[in-house]
């Protein structure tokens, strides 16, 4: 079951705030398997601090004081979907003798990538709806 299909329970309406969470959580558990040495450690350090801070940063977009400061906060979430593609790359390379990682590695770089575009569809809509006004 993918990240995305978790979020959703008994076919309610999407919720991103679960599906960052989720997301979050699963990079985690993939971390803790991880093996640990010179080269992997800081990349590991780097991709739970870029993941988690995709949901804590949507959090605060979605309590965002006004359209500036939601779409200010939805980028930064944006961004650090990105970059948590770009660890989840490095930790793919660090570790490509291990076929059971590089598999996870890609799934989770997935998620990564949709929601880096589901926030940039987000944050244009909201910029196309707010030059209409």
């Amino acid at each position: 079951m993918t990240i995305a299909e978790m979020s959703r329970k008994n076919d309610q309406k999407f919720d991103l705030e679960e599906r960052t969470a989720l997301f979050s959580e699963s990079v985690i558990d993939f971390c803790k398997k991880l093996p640990r040495n010179d080269i992997t450690r800081p990349v590991i350090s780097q991709l739970i601090r870029a993941a988690t801070s995709v949901g804590a940063n949507y959090c605060e977009a979605d309590d965002g004081e006004s359209k500036k400061d939601f779409i200010h906060k939805l980028s930064v979430a944006k961004k650090e979907a990105r970059e948590s593609k770009y660890w989840l790359r490095m930790i793919a390379h660090a570790c490509n003798d291990n076929e059971i990682i590089k598999k996870e590695s890609r799934v989770l770089w997935q998620e990564a990538k949709e929601l880096n575009l589901i926030f940039n569809a987000i944050i244009n809509s909201t910029k196309n709806n707010s030059a209409k006004k």
